[in-house]
């Protein structure tokens, strides 16, 4: 494999999981009710218990985010 199709590929993961990040922040800042109404169907946690779990998911989320996807991705950009 070379550094082109790894860049290629490393591009379309930030691109994909980036829209994934964004689309969830948008839904727990902008929708937070819906957010907790449909996950309470199958989880029933208190509020407060279900804001704290999802906002370190997003948090989670975020990290692993930058450190496998978009660190790769600017790496190869430098390399190559």
């Amino acid at each position: 494999m070379d550094i082109q199709t790894l860049t290629r590929f490393f591009m379309w993961c930030t691109i994909i999981n980036g829209g994934v990040f964004i689309l969830w922040t948008v839904f727990c800042v902008f929708a937070p009710d819906l957010v907790y109404r449909t996950q309470r169907l199958w989880f029933p946690i208190p509020r407060e218990t279900f804001d704290v779990v999802i906002y370190s998911f997003l948090g989670l989320f975020k990290i692993v985010f930058l450190v496998f996807n978009v660190v790769p991705y600017v790496a190869l950009l430098i390399v190559g």
